[in-house]
């Protein structure tokens, strides 16, 4: 799997400079994480976001937004979205504000 450097780019410049955030190589594409837990990635099949579980509906209600899926396995509280829905500024923002708010209320690792 091959990284999307122009999604990745779109991700750093919504994400700002924010304390705890990091970027590293993962599942072939590029990972962002906040103090040490996954949020997103970015890969050319799409832009991976991290809802957390029961969280994920009402994205998966939108056009170009599916379960992430790992293998055969969906992922619950995953949802990968397409240039459609990435490409779309707000909904971009949307979802990355989405997973922020999750990943943030997780326990310190």
């Amino acid at each position: 799997m091959a990284r999307d450097a122009g999604l990745e780019e779109l991700l750093r410049e919504d994400l700002g400079q924010r304390p705890g955030l990091s970027e590293k190589t993962m599942f072939g594409g590029w990972a962002f994480l906040l103090n040490g837990h996954l949020m997103c990635g970015a890969r050319e099949d799409g832009l991976l976001i991290r809802l957390g579980k029961g969280n994920d509906s009402w994205a998966l209600e939108l056009s170009d937004i599916k379960p992430m899926l790992l293998g055969p396995r969906e992922m619950q509280g995953w949802v990968r979205a397409g240039p459609e829905a990435y490409g779309n500024d707000m909904l971009r923002k949307r979802l990355l504000l989405a997973a922020l708010d999750f990943v943030e209320g997780l326990p310190p690792k």
